[in-house]
């Protein structure tokens, strides 16, 4: 068991020390390095103790899993340095930027239902059916906001609330469409959770397609925050939040002990969520510059594409796959 949090928290460290050299050399100080050893040391530490204790109460499997569950956030992450890292180096614009992210979301958000619907897993009304339940949950629940917005708008598009704080109408958008992704990642959590523990390995070689299929995600959220607010700490911070639901979603169907049954249900119902979301921020963003957002929205689903088929090669290829669920391969 200890064994298994050494890996997992020389993981985070390596991470953490590539954020800090390869993202911002030049802001990372070696007293920001010191505080990042030190810190990795205590969450190791603080994470052994919490799983000896979790253990005493669990099998050996799901403590496994539980362990394994923390690293499915390392795609997302890592697709959200990636983003930021080629829009930082090319200095991309707004528009482009809202267009990758939305052409991300749109792949994300039909990956799944096609997939069910070409094996013949549900039919084409029950899937249109769920897809539409979650498109009009989102209108439903977000429409008030935005209403409220709109009210407050000001010459510049800006909501001013009584405190003074300000927030552009699209960055709020982005915002309600980087949720819409946390909830997509959720329900593959469960799936993810259900499987570790039971997988070949206790999971360990899932972390490779799950990577893999996770590293859209985190690009869109931080393609969709760094156009909304060109802050790429506020990018990177989404990306590593939304690579956490997953982790935290997989935990938690562990800790419950549920099955798979009836979680594809769930799944496509959160990618009708994803349609609507990224529909309005692309409308507004063509509205702006309509050829950099369509470039932008062709790039996205290329990249979403060819990242969800080479998962796919890798799956077919390679025995990492064997114990996955079908929703990332």
């Amino acid at each position: 068991m200890r064994n298994n949090v050494m890996q997992v928290s020389s993981t985070f460290l390596s991470c953490l020390n590539f954020f800090l050299f390869f993202i911002s050399p030049q802001e990372a100080s070696p007293s920001q390095v010191a505080s990042a050893a030190t810190l990795s040391v205590a969450f190791m530490e603080t994470l052994s103790t919490v799983l000896e204790n979790f253990s005493h109460g669990y099998s050996s499997e799901d403590a496994s899993g539980f362990i394994v569950s923390l690293l499915f956030g390392l795609g997302p992450l890592l697709g959200g340095v990636i983003l930021v890292t080629f829009a930082l180096a090319f200095s991309l614009q707004h528009a482009l930027l809202m267009g990758v992210a939305s052409g991300i979301a749109f792949v994300l958000a039909a990956w799944r239902p096609l997939q069910l619907l070409v094996s013949l897993k549900m039919g084409f009304l029950p899937l249109l059916s769920l897809l539409v339940m979650g498109s009009s949950l989102f209108h439903i629940s977000t429409s008030g906001i935005l209403k409220l917005a709109s009210r407050k708008r000001t010459s510049v598009d800006n909501l001013s609330t009584a405190s003074g704080f300000s927030i552009s109408a699209l960055t709020l958008q982005s915002f309600l469409a980087c949720g819409a992704v946390a909830l997509h990642a959720l329900t593959e959590g469960l799936a993810l959770g259900v499987a570790a523990p039971k997988a070949y390995g206790l999971g360990r070689h899932m972390v490779l397609p799950v990577s893999l299929h996770g590293l859209p995600r985190g690009a869109a959220v931080a393609s969709c925050i760094f156009g909304a607010t060109d802050s790429w700490r506020a990018a990177l911070a989404a990306a590593a939040l939304t690579g956490f639901a997953g982790p935290v979603s997989a935990i938690g169907a562990i800790l419950a002990g549920i099955d798979y049954s009836g979680l594809d249900y769930w799944m496509v119902f959160a990618c009708g969520v994803l349609i609507p979301s990224f529909g309005s921020i692309l409308r507004r963003t063509v509205r702006l510059n309509r050829r950099k957002s369509s470039f932008g929205l062709i790039i996205g689903l290329v990249l979403a594409s060819l990242c969800l088929m080479f998962t796919r090669l890798v799956c077919i290829h390679t025995p990492y796959c064997n114990s996955a669920p079908e929703a990332v391969k």
